[in-house]
């Protein structure tokens, strides 16, 4: 029994053999498995409370009570440990009633040591699984928000400015990242104004060619142009009364931006080849990918429309932002896409969630959706593993820097200067501040690019100054 590297997994011997004991804790700890002792049932149950093992191993026969007995109290902790049971008494219905009490395996005296082994790592990569399968269900629960689910303070604060702006009822402008969902965005800020009873139609502005998207906005009289045999309303006259959502806005050609300000600022369309104005009704949602701004600084895009449309912005923020979320929606989609195959999968293994919260996911939420759904096709049992998962995400390729030698030389040069050297442990903290100025504040993207891990970048960030570097 060997891991290669210590483990955070506590496990508890309860054994009044001392020579037993000590031999028990000495294959546990080789294990690199924390390990405790009790003598007694007594000293058990303190160690139960106090320490709370994730895994108790336990004779049948103890000097002041039945092994049983603490079967029982260790079901009805929490969080329950995982039961080895252990008896030179042993019998088939000792070990049937011990399975049926929750036990997760019943040994026999004299011991086979690899055996033991075998059996401790099978039980606690067995109540691993059991905390997955019990987060999974937890998860599947949660709350949602309009058919988005977010627990993150970002995705709260957004919740809460779209109840804000639902009351309004001027135009909306969502800002993001492809795949971030910004569609969802708008149906939620639909439906939560007051025109939620009346249509909420979508169009794709570069989906539609150029020449016909003055029709489709506003549509046309019978005879119009070649091919109009009859009169159609357009969008506009669909929504009236309710939402017109106009995603990539930032596509829409310069001639139908004027058109669609005229159309905000009085609420009136002219059908093609109609000389009567028509009133409108409609709130306009528009979205968008691209930096608007710059766009008006090209005059790509009108400034006149823009500073109508940014009055009221949504910033949807990528998932790489949303770290607390990630498992979250895998845990939705898995649920989606495992129904949809007709298969039982009950979660993630470690290995494969903590893949899923080291990738940044530059394709944002649609990003991880696809990739569960592959997950989902590809996985043959109850767990997603981590091999499941598109090779990107498993096996990420190394973090590129974006930082050269000659530039990290010149900025150890700018740290340095001053009337007192700075201690090895400042330079390096400062050094941390300043690759993650470099990203935005991603502490993800930057224990990449440091090469160390997240939880070592938090605690160097927070270690206090050692005395020599309050000294120096």
């Amino acid at each position: 029994m060997r891991l290669h590297e210590p483990s955070t997994e506590r496990v508890l011997v309860v054994e009044d053999d001392p020579g037993m004991r000590e031999l028990l804790l000495e294959e546990l700890r080789d294990a690199s498995l924390q390990a405790e002792a009790a003598g007694s049932m007594q000293e058990a149950l303190t160690l139960l409370d106090r320490w709370k093992p994730d895994l108790v191993v336990s004779d049948l026969r103890l000097p002041d009570a039945d092994g049983m007995d603490l079967l029982k109290a260790a079901r009805a902790a929490h969080p329950a440990p995982a039961f080895l049971m252990i008896t030179a008494f042993g019998s088939i219905q000792q070990a049937v009633a011990a399975l049926k009490e929750g036990a997760d395996e019943f040994l026999t005296k004299p011991l086979d040591l690899e055996h033991f082994g075998l059996a401790v790592m099978r039980a606690l990569e067995n109540r691993r699984l059991r905390g997955e399968v019990q987060r999974f269900r937890e998860l599947m629960h949660q709350e949602h928000f309009h058919g988005m689910f977010g627990r993150s303070q970002i995705m709260r604060e957004l919740f809460e400015q779209i109840r804000v702006l639902a009351r309004a009822d001027g135009a909306v402008l969502i800002v993001g990242e492809s795949g971030t969902g910004k569609e969802l965005v708008a149906k939620a800020v639909h439906a939560e104004s007051e025109r939620a009873h009346a249509p909420f139609l979508a169009v794709n502005c570069a989906g539609i060619p150029s020449e016909l998207l003055e029709s489709e906005f506003f549509g046309h009289k019978a005879g119009a142009f070649t091919g109009a045999a009859r009169a159609r309303k357009g969008l506009f006259q669909q929504a009236n009364g309710g939402t017109l959502f106009l995603d990539e806005i930032g596509e829409m050609p310069p001639p139908l931006q004027a058109k669609l300000l005229r159309v905000l600022q009085e609420g009136r369309v002219r059908p093609v080849g109609s000389e009567q104005e028509q009133d409108v009704d409609v709130r306009i949602i528009a979205a968008t990918n691209r930096e608007l701004d710059t766009a008006v600084g090209r005059q790509d895009f009108r400034e006149d429309l823009y500073f109508r449309l940014e009055t009221f912005t949504l910033k949807v923020p990528p998932l790489r932002e949303r770290e607390d979320d990630v498992e979250l929606l895998a845990a939705r989609f898995l649920a989606h896409y495992s129904g949809r195959l007709d298969r039982r999968i009950l979660g993630f293994s470690r290995e494969a969630l903590q893949a899923l919260r080291d990738y940044p996911f530059p394709g944002n939420v649609r990003e991880l959706a696809n990739a569960i759904e592959r997950a989902a096709t590809f996985c043959t049992g109850s767990i997603v593993e981590r091999e499941h998962l598109p090779e990107r995400i498993s096996k990420p390729a190394p973090a590129q820097r974006s930082v050269s030698l000659s530039k990290v030389e010149d900025l150890l040069g700018q740290l340095s200067n001053g009337p007192l050297l700075p201690t090895l442990d400042e330079l390096e903290r400062r050094y941390i501040r300043h690759v993650l100025d470099l990203v935005g504040g991603n502490k993800r993207r930057a224990a990449a690019l440091l090469g160390i891990g997240r939880r070592t970048l938090y605690r160097r960030l927070e270690e206090p100054l050692s005395d020599e570097d309050h000294e120096s």
